[in-house]
């Protein structure tokens, strides 16, 4: 996997290049008028299922030779699999639903997008314009349904607006803070007739996202840099989304700053560095938690202040100035009040900083002591785990055996929950745009679409799907498209027979009243995950003892001609550990159940 992945020429790049070619207008069905314009703009791949109000649709794609589809078994699956394209090749990921219950189906991965940052179009069909309003057969107002968690949406009532609102529609999805978009087809404008020209003119006032950043601002943001004593590079997925990577890393080594990694960054600095201190909040590193709680400076970079990183608020990095840096000026001041506000992309963000910092001359911050006091915290506080006292597997010791034998070129998709935590914790990540996970929404279901659609846009690529029981049991049908489309990606299945996370915070925060978590027996298969892999078309092996882990490991990775699952069986009392207790204070944070918060008692003294 390149540590980069190149960012999609724009809809009006790639009509420049076309124009030349360009004959007078053809006519054609509206319908065909989306497919010329998916074609148009670069798509390869589409991820959708058919149905009365878009079959109009679904005639012209058939016939399409650059436009692959991809027939998902479920509409949530389809948004999914397009989140994790998106995510994987920093294009535009497309789904494809009819209307009513296949609209709304998309609904979740939508939101999902929304919270994440990811480029993403939807394109619904609708009933036909003289039904809307009549609680006609399979209406739903998906736009009114999606207008919170969309950056826009169209209804296209006009064919002749196909190829404008498509243009659009990408070019919103793709600019400024990526995220999704949704166009509505109703089924007559669909089968109307237009004239097709290419390139249409994107018209869309007001919309003018600032890429570049103010030079004042990057000046007074180097002058705060020198002078902090203890700095610190609060790293979000904006960094990612960016391609930001390699600036991040220039700028970090030459101004000698630690560095702390979001859930949505991991992977966008080398987690092998010496600079690097790991994730910060409710389950990040003690030295990434320490590293914001103790600073006198947070240089936050594409990234949101979530509650999950920040804790109780007022609590939150308390001697710290900050400078926030970000595509979307409403995340700047949002939750904390910032000294030094910077509105622009990531890359030109840190390129920038770069620049200032060498042209000042600067010889700060001096952070020797600093740095030792973050080592010091790396020593006493390693990445580690109990083994379980009913001799049953643990899941920590699967995943650091799965980031070994895979390694860090792999791509790796994680469903939601304690699985979700300790993959984040225990596989090493090296390369941006390797580490899929559901961060803002924590959708269950997430990790097998997702990794189907990484698959999709990067298929020399070794992808795993990372998922719990409680997780696979929503969207494991798409192991069955996976098989079908021959995409060979690889499930490792964390199987404790409960909702992992949700019984942590039972054990802990609720007398151990273990109400409505138990998926299984223990000792019990039921259900019988290998036979259902198997059934839906995968190879599958369950996986009991620690002798087995590798082995089981290294037969998936040989298996390239369809899906693998393994299936391992891993005990339920299992507690992700550092945590934070949710409104708790970051100084709170615990590194194992039985010991006192780590930095209260500091603070005190």
């Amino acid at each position: 996997m390149n540590a980069e992945a190149k960012q999609p020429p724009l809809p009006s790049t790639l009509a420049r290049k076309a124009a030349a070619d360009r004959s007078a207008p053809e006519r054609m069905s509206g319908a065909q008028a989306v497919v010329r314009s998916l074609e148009e703009l670069g798509t390869d791949v589409v991820f959708g299922l058919p149905g009365g109000a878009v079959l109009p649709l679904y005639d012209p794609l058939y016939s399409s030779t650059k436009v692959r589809h991809v027939l998902m078994r479920h509409e949530q699956g389809a948004g999914h699999a397009a989140e994790g394209y998106a995510q994987v090749t920093g294009r535009v990921g497309v789904c494809i639903a009819t209307s009513g219950p296949g609209a709304t189906n998309l609904v979740t991965p939508i939101a999902d997008a929304n919270l994440d940052s990811v480029p993403l179009v939807a394109i619904t069909g609708q009933v036909g314009s003289g039904l809307l309003g009549t609680d006609a057969f399979q209406e739903a107002d998906i736009r009114g349904i999606t207008m919170p968690v969309t950056k826009h949406n169209f209804m296209v009532t006009d064919p002749q607006d196909i190829p404008q609102a498509l243009a659009e529609a990408f070019h919103l999805a793709s600019t400024g803070r990526p995220g999704p978009v949704l166009v509505d087809i109703p089924k007559d404008v669909q089968d109307a007739q237009m004239e097709f020209s290419w390139p249409p003119k994107i018209d869309l006032p007001g919309y003018r996202p600032v890429t570049n950043p103010h030079g004042r601002q990057i000046a007074q943001a180097v002058e705060l840099i020198t002078q902090a004593e203890r700095p610190v590079l609060y790293i979000g997925g904006g960094v990612i989304k960016a391609n930001a990577a390699a600036e991040l890393r220039a700028f970090a080594e030459a101004t000698n700053i630690p560095v702390v990694t979001t859930l949505m960054a991991l992977g966008s600095f080398p987690e092998s560095h010496r600079l690097h201190m790991g994730m910060p909040g409710m389950h990040g590193s003690v030295p990434a938690v320490g590293a914001l709680q103790r600073s006198d400076l947070l240089i936050a970079i594409g990234t949101r202040f979530d509650d999950r990183v920040t804790g109780k608020v007022d609590a939150f990095a308390p001697e710290a100035k900050v400078i926030h840096a970000d595509i979307d000026p409403a995340e700047i001041g949002k939750i904390r009040a910032v000294d030094v506000p910077i509105v622009g992309d990531a890359k030109a963000v840190l390129a920038g900083l770069s620049r200032a910092y060498r042209e000042a001359g600067a010889k700060g911050p001096d952070t020797a002591s600093w740095l030792a006091y973050l080592d010091d915290l790396c020593e006493r506080f390693p990445r580690g785990y109990e083994e379980p006292s009913d001799g049953m597997l643990a899941p920590q010791r699967v995943l650091e055996a799965l980031s070994r034998e895979a390694g860090p070129e792999a791509i790796y998709a994680a469903g939601v929950g304690q699985h979700q935590m300790w993959s984040a914790q225990f596989l090493d990540f090296e390369h941006p745009r390797t580490w899929l996970n559901s961060g803002g929404l924590g959708t269950m279901g997430y990790a097998i679409p997702a990794a189907l659609g990484a698959k999709a846009g990067a298929p020399e690529a070794e992808v795993w799907a990372i998922d719990g029981d409680g997780c696979f049991q929503m969207t494991n049908q798409e192991l069955t498209t996976a098989a079908v489309e021959g995409m060979p990606i690889k499930v490792a299945l964390i199987n404790n027979g409960n909702l992992g996370m949700v019984r942590q915070w039972q054990t802990l925060f609720y007398g151990g009243r273990y109400s409505n978590t138990k998926l299984r027996e223990q000792n019990e298969y039921v259900p019988d995950f290998v036979g259902l892999a198997e059934a839906l078309g995968c190879a599958a092996r369950r996986v009991t003892t620690e002798e087995e882990i590798i082995p089981a490991i290294r037969w998936a990775r040989e298996i390239n001609d369809r899906p693998v699952v393994l299936d391992f069986i891993v005990g339920q009392d299992a507690h992700v550990w550092p945590m934070i207790a949710s409104g708790s204070s970051n100084s709170e944070i615990r590194y194992a159940h039985d010991l006192r918060p780590l930095f209260v008692e500091e603070e005190q003294a």
